[in-house]
């Protein structure tokens, strides 16, 4: 037995508890999204990355806009 360094409770095992190292794995991926989507969605801001889909629909709702705003 021996104290989690995660947690610090009592480990019926020589090991850090399984969850609380699942835990940790888990947080610091969420860490390294965070700091990677800020660039992520610059890039997707980029006309030219952009499906042909997307370009439709916003298009599409470029017109509607004009459209509202005529009458």
């Amino acid at each position: 037995m021996r104290i989690c360094q995660i947690c610090n409770r009592i480990s019926a095992t020589d090991s850090d508890h399984t969850d609380c190292m699942e835990r940790r794995r888990i947080e610091a991926d969420d860490a390294a999204l965070r700091e990677t989507l800020p660039e992520r969605l610059n890039q997707s801001m980029d006309p030219d990355n952009l499906g042909v889909e997307i370009k439709a629909v916003l298009e599409h709702l470029a017109r509607e806009k004009t459209k509202s705003n005529e009458t």
